[in-house]
């Protein structure tokens, strides 16, 4: 390897230049970074002097960026406003099918109106009011979401109740007959006073097929007095059926039925019965109510029978 020397003047002789290159190249690189150091303040100097609007330029072009993303967010936040609004509308369909008041607080939100305007500031303040606007349009939606979501909540359960209802809701005669006495005051054929009758008498032979009208759980199986024979049957939601002076019971306490289920065969027990037929009685809550209002002529028994 080569070597390098310098004249000590101290010494009077050439001496050896140790570690040289080693030297050498961190003069280099030490040099290279001022260099590159001077170089690069010059040129800010200098491009300050020769375009100092470059800041503003670039916060310009940032500030038209985001006003084009804001542009696009809100006009993404109205498509989702316009569902909503189709969706709201719809409920109200459904919730007359539900059997269900109109909701509340359904014409308390608006559009967006002016929101939807492009920008046309380039202030600070003009797009802080316009994101707090922004944002109170985003509060708005997530508010109606949350209450179509309740709506839907509430849709959903009344269309489950009105099907378990339906399923469980006196809707078909009880067995094949004439009717004879309908609901309402009466002279007691036996007792010969003005008397409610509270329920249907069908005329019909002993021994004719009792069936269910509706879902039920069976809560009396006995004698009650003048009704004789007794069967009552408790179809929740307030309902439940009677069937009185019958021959047999075919069902006990406790028992789950389904409409078109066999449960008894009609008779003449009881000391107040006037002859073979089925006293049928509806109560709501404990009222009376009228059979014939449960009774459905364009459904014949024997469609809902279980064979």
């Amino acid at each position: 390897m080569k070597k390098f020397y310098y004249f000590s003047k101290s010494k009077l002789k050439f001496v050896e230049i140790r570690n040289f290159y080693k030297k050498f190249v961190f003069l280099v690189l030490f040099f290279s970074v001022i260099v590159s150091f001077f170089l690069f303040g010059t040129f800010l100097v200098f491009n300050e002097f020769i375009n100092p609007d470059s800041e503003v330029k670039s916060l310009k072009n940032n500030n038209a960026l985001l006003k084009e993303k804001l542009d696009k967010l809100l006009d993404q936040y109205k498509q989702l406003d316009d569902r909503i609004t189709s969706i709201s509308s719809q409920s109200k369909d459904l919730r007359l099918k539900a059997n269900l008041d109109p909701a509340e607080n359904d014409s308390e939100f608006g559009t967006g109106g002016s929101l939807f305007k492009p920008i046309k500031t380039s202030s600070l303040s003009g797009y802080d009011d316009y994101i707090e606007k922004l944002d109170e349009y985003v509060n708005n939606i997530s508010l109606k979401v949350k209450l179509e979501k309740n709506n839907y909540d509430e849709i959903s359960k009344s269309f489950s109740d009105n099907a378990k209802l339906f399923d469980v809701l006196p809707a078909i005669r009880p067995c094949e007959g004439t009717i004879a006495n309908d609901f309402g005051m009466r002279m007691h054929p036996i007792l010969h006073i003005m008397r409610m009758h509270n329920g249907l008498d069908i005329i019909t032979d002993v021994g004719t097929k009792v069936y269910a009208p509706g879902a039920g759980v069976v809560s009396f199986v006995g004698v009650r007095g003048g009704y004789g024979k007794t069967l009552e049957v408790d179809h929740g939601f307030g309902y439940m059926t009677i069937y009185a002076h019958l021959e047999d019971i075919k069902v006990r306490e406790g028992q789950h039925i389904q409409r078109g289920d066999l449960i008894a065969l009609s008779g003449n027990s009881g000391k107040l019965s006037t002859g073979p037929h089925l006293h049928y009685e509806v109560r709501h809550d404990g009222i009376a109510l009228d059979p014939r209002n449960f009774i459905y002529d364009d459904v014949n028994i024997f469609e809902v029978v279980k064979k």
